[in-house]
């Protein structure tokens, strides 16, 4: 039976969920990516709770100009990284959430990291 593209990613989930955790000290930065916006959030698998998040939808919102593009992409990953900045998070583990690292989760990586967040 051949399986769908959803749930492909799904067993690449599971799997990369397996070997990382997030913590307090370390949280772990999520990306999901859906055909309209992509979103990240930093969670403490500790206590189950979500600590901060983005997205491209939060920022259509605020007023800015946002397109389907990994430039887009990379203000989401320095927005996130700004925030954590804010609240003292210097370190997270990255969480591809079972995408491939390319296009725009690369690019979201590429803006925390040059806002000074470490993986």
């Amino acid at each position: 039976m051949k399986l769908t593209k959803k749930a492909q990613r799904l067993r690449r989930k599971i799997r990369i969920r397996k070997k990382i955790s997030g913590t307090s000290s370390r949280p772990r930065l999520v990306v999901f990516r859906s055909n309209k916006h992509i979103y990240a959030q930093l969670v403490n698998d500790e206590t189950g709770a979500t600590l901060l998040a983005s997205s491209s939808l939060a920022m259509v919102k605020g007023g800015e100009e946002c397109r389907l593009n990994a430039e887009t992409a990379g203000k989401v990953g320095k927005d996130i990284a700004e925030k954590a900045k804010a609240n003292k998070i210097e370190a997270v583990v990255f969480d591809r959430n079972g995408f491939r690292f390319h296009g725009r989760i690369k690019a979201l990586a590429d803006g925390a990291r040059e806002a000074g967040l470490k993986f």
